[in-house]
């Protein structure tokens, strides 16, 4: 006998109280809230601020990257100097 269902693995639900555990945890990561003397913020608030961090994080890796590279095109590419940015670049 076939059955017309199609066999999924069953995907765990994720409960209210682990969401809340999860945004509570970012909360305390982000410098910019965790030093709000208010303990009222929004989940959403929370996730915004989450992804505005991460793309500031992003912004300045790309930048100290840009940096090194050019700091690294301006000293003799076989100093140790030059083999340290290159280990930090890749």
């Amino acid at each position: 006998m076939s059955s017309r269902r199609s066999r999924q693995p069953s995907v765990p639900r994720i409960t209210d109280d682990q969401i809340i555990g999860l945004v509570s945890k970012l909360r305390h990561l982000l410098p910019e809230i965790r030093h709000r003397r208010s303990d009222k913020v929004s989940a959403s608030k929370v996730l915004q601020e989450t992804c505005n961090y991460i793309r500031n994080l992003h912004r300045e890796v790309d930048d100290l990257s840009d940096r090194l590279s050019h700091l690294l095109s301006t000293i003799d590419a076989d100093s140790p100097e030059a083999a340290i940015i290159r280990s930090l670049i890749m």
